[in-house]
């Protein structure tokens, strides 16, 4: 059992074979019927300003329209072509100085600590709302945004859904944008934390989204190559690579890979947003591979989230399920690879209030996350009948059920 579920760990590339047919079949799960822009208008892009123009479709954004994307954009790309940076959004700001504003200890912020920290707190601020003015990239309902080949890549591109529906993003690489004006939260936790400003990709009052077969990733900029910053550490320049947020629904990721990242996805922003939140994430993760994550794979408030057979592996994470207030996870046959780690990784209890597992692995064996989680999540004794309904809510195809069920371990769709 040990080398098969190595072999399946080797093997998992072969989730992101290409499938031609997968964008005719559709997403499974809570985003099942989601179309996208097919049948409109199509667009092929190979610049920022083209894909910009691509997104408003000649004053008609809400129209259908199928956008392909050939090669790299950046995010960053002036209209002249040229790459902007941080002195072309706040010229003078000095990441240095800005920390020795908050005192040695990191502690207290003062204007008067030195001549120069208004300033600097004043460029940080301004910068940071011009890098959000270029990076940002809005999807509008009825869209299909779709890499063409394999190095179709959206690098630095905070790409946004805001009240969008119907929308399918696909065979993109997304790296994730570094926020040159990260700001410093000393109250943020025991010992301070940084708190960088955008992600790859950010879903915010969405409906009906299919993510597929896409890459997240810091890629280039990986925070470890980060500055210094206090104690030693590192500065935090990413956010998360997926955020699903404020009321958002009917949502399937799948067939993707999550790579090299601390937060990788969160389901819902804050303990606060019960009334945004409250009834509605519903999201299923099917197929994905996460690598070298730390933490959220993903954490969840609030939402109803399907995870089946997803992959975890390599560096040990804080933790891979984080079940947060009023949420509910419903974990089927996942696998976890984290050599000399614990299977208390796998799940964490953040307020949750429902959990429960069916024939998840860890490390080769049964990962018995149900018995892990009694006494730390209220409820995860779901009776069959109530986690089938579960089931066939989020994957609504008898077909895609059945191959679920019989599928193995682990294992995902479609491979023996």
């Amino acid at each position: 059992m040990r080398r098969a579920a190595a072999a399946l760990l080797a093997g998992v590339c072969l989730l992101w074979a290409p499938d031609a047919s997968a964008a005719e079949r559709g997403p499974v799960g809570w985003a099942t019927g989601t179309t996208g822009g097919a049948g409109g208008t199509t667009w092929t892009v190979h610049t920022r300003a083209e894909l910009k123009e691509a997104l408003t479709n000649e004053g008609d954004p809400t129209a259908p329209k199928v956008i392909r994307v050939v090669g790299a954009i950046n995010g960053h790309e002036a209209a002249d072509g040229s790459l902007l940076d941080e002195q072309d959004y706040a010229p003078g700001y000095d990441l240095a100085r800005y920390m020795s504003c908050f005192g040695e200890d990191g502690t207290t912020w003062s204007d008067t600590r030195y001549d120069y920290c208004k300033q600097q707190r004043q460029l940080r601020q301004t910068g940071s709302n011009k890098e959000k003015a270029q990076i940002q990239l809005t999807v509008p309902s009825n869209t299909t945004l779709v890499g063409v080949g394999d190095d179709a890549r959206l690098l630095g591109v905070f790409l946004t859904v805001n009240t969008g529906t119907n929308i399918v993003v696909r065979n993109l690489q997304l790296e994730a944008p570094v926020d040159h004006f990260t700001s410093w939260s000393p109250d943020d936790g025991t010992q301070g934390n940084w708190n960088a400003r955008f992600d790859a990709m950010t879903v915010i009052t969405g409906k009906n989204i299919w993510v597929d077969h896409c890459t997240f990733t810091d890629g280039r900029f990986p925070d470890r190559e980060a500055p210094l910053g206090f104690r030693g550490e590192h500065v935090q320049r990413h956010d998360g690579l997926l955020d699903i947020e404020d009321g958002s629904d009917f949502i399937t990721v799948s067939d993707s890979r999550f790579t090299d990242h601390d937060k990788a996805l969160l389901i819902g922003s804050g303990d606060g947003r019960g009334d945004r939140d409250r009834g509605h994430l519903k999201v299923t993760f099917v197929r994905n591979l996460f690598t070298d994550i730390v933490q959220r794979g993903p954490r969840v408030r609030f939402g109803q989230v399907h995870v089946v057979n997803n992959v975890y592996r390599g560096r040990t994470p804080l933790y891979a399920l984080g079940v947060g207030l009023e949420s509910a996870i419903f974990s089927e046959r996942n696998v976890f690879g984290y050599p000399g780690g614990e299977p208390s990784i796998a799940v964490a209890d953040y307020g949750g209030d429902r959990f429960h597992d069916t024939g998840s692995w860890f490390n080769g064996r049964p990962a018995r996350l149900n018995e892990l989680a009694n006494g730390l999540i209220d409820d995860v004794g779901w009776d069959p009948a109530e986690a089938y309904a579960y089931r066939a809510l989020t994957s609504r195809s008898a077909v895609e059920h059945h191959v679920l069920t019989h599928a193995g371990p682990g294992r995902p769709y479609g491979h023996a």
